[in-house]
């Protein structure tokens, strides 16, 4: 049986024991003393630089020329009090946002270089933070700005702006969740389209799910939360049955939303949008507020499935796609199986306040 002398000397720690020619395992023992001490300002960095002169370097392979590269481009994240590339940014998977889903985000979007009711997305932002007992240390304009400042580092003409907060962590073995700092992620990143050019055209097949949504007194749909196991079930619900999305209904069987996008639909020439129960969507909001200046009726009330599925036209709204049509649900023509003419025109109208204030304004001004 192996023991440990009784008196160890300085010859037997193993830093010690490790050859004075090995800078590579040097490097090594320097860096787990990093991992523990947690200096980050002094943390060494393995990479090439420290190989060279340990293992023979492939000089048959051109060295790409790196110096005049933008890191920030295609996408930048600001955490910790700074901006790095997106592909580095990190959280701990302590955070009580990975395990707990205790977190609230928001996502604005730009379009040829114009970023869209930015204040509305933070006004929302700042109102689930509140909600949720989260303190950031920017008021509505200095998170504004920084969203922007992030925006004008890449070189992006359509992009996401996500704004995402997390509990963060306690103390290790601590409960108490007062004690967390709170975690403030800024990224900015390529606009990703969850409906295709075809279905943003052609329209999309949809149905009503047997999953109900989470009632309101439980999670507050206001704020916008990660809490997805209702959605998630349904969108394995909706694949099942061939369909591209479902719709969830609440307790009493009123159509209330489906995973990331609001429902509205069309009836004798009026726009209906579920009043309560949902998330209070921007681009939702946007179209009320188009019909209110075009002079197209459109309200705010409950109504459920069955009225849904009489509907004269149905469509969709979201930030990563505008306004996509519905045209079948549960196997059931909507209309005439084509995306309705209030629905089209909703979609041009909301195209076009992109381009001009006070819906929009230019990233670089």
């Amino acid at each position: 049986m192996c023991r440990r002398p009784a008196n160890p000397g300085s010859a037997n720690r193993r830093s010690d024991r490790i050859p004075a020619n090995n800078p590579y395992l040097s490097k090594c023992v320097e860096q787990a003393r990093f991992s523990i001490n947690g200096t980050r300002a002094s943390a060494p960095r393995i990479g090439a630089g420290l190989l060279e002169g340990v293992f023979p370097m492939d000089s048959s392979r051109p060295v790409p020329d790196r110096s005049d590269e933008k890191p920030f481009e295609r996408g930048v994240a600001w955490l910790d009090g700074g901006f790095v590339p997106l592909s580095e940014a990190k959280v701990s998977i302590f955070d009580h946002g990975f395990t707990r889903s205790d977190a609230t985000y928001d996502v604005a979007h730009i379009y040829r270089r114009r970023v869209f009711q930015l204040d509305r997305h933070v006004a929302r932002f700042m109102r689930s933070l509140e909600g949720l007992r989260f303190k950031i240390p920017f008021d509505h304009q200095g998170l504004r700005e920084l969203l922007l400042r992030a925006a004008r580092m890449t070189a992006l003409d359509d992009a996401w702006i996500m704004m995402i907060c997390t509990r963060g962590r306690p103390p290790l073995g601590s409960r108490d969740i007062r004690q967390c700092r709170n975690n403030l992620i800024v990224c900015v990143m390529p606009f990703i389209w969850l409906a295709s050019a075809e279905q943003r055209r052609e329209g999309v097949t949809g149905t009503i799910g047997s999953t109900m949504r989470i009632p309101p007194q439980a999670v507050d749909p206001r704020i916008k939360n990660f809490h997805w196991l209702d959605f998630v079930r349904s969108i394995f619900e909706a694949q099942d049955r061939g369909a591209d999305i479902a719709i969830l209904c609440g307790q009493q069987g009123e159509v209330t939303e489906g995973a990331g996008f609001n429902v509205f639909m069309v009836k004798g020439g009026e726009v209906v949008t579920p009043a309560a129960g949902v998330l209070e969507g921007i681009t939702r909001a946007t179209i009320l507020d188009i019909c209110e200046a075009e002079g197209i009726a459109a309200q705010t009330r409950q109504f459920d499935a069955a009225t849904l599925r009489d509907a004269d036209e149905i469509f969709l709204t979201t930030t990563s796609a505008g306004v996509v049509p519905l045209v079948r649900l549960d196997g059931r023509a909507i209309g005439d199986g084509r995306p309705g003419p209030t629905t089209m025109r909703l979609h041009d109208l909301y195209w076009q306040r992109h381009e001009t204030a006070p819906w929009s304004e230019p990233v670089d001004a």
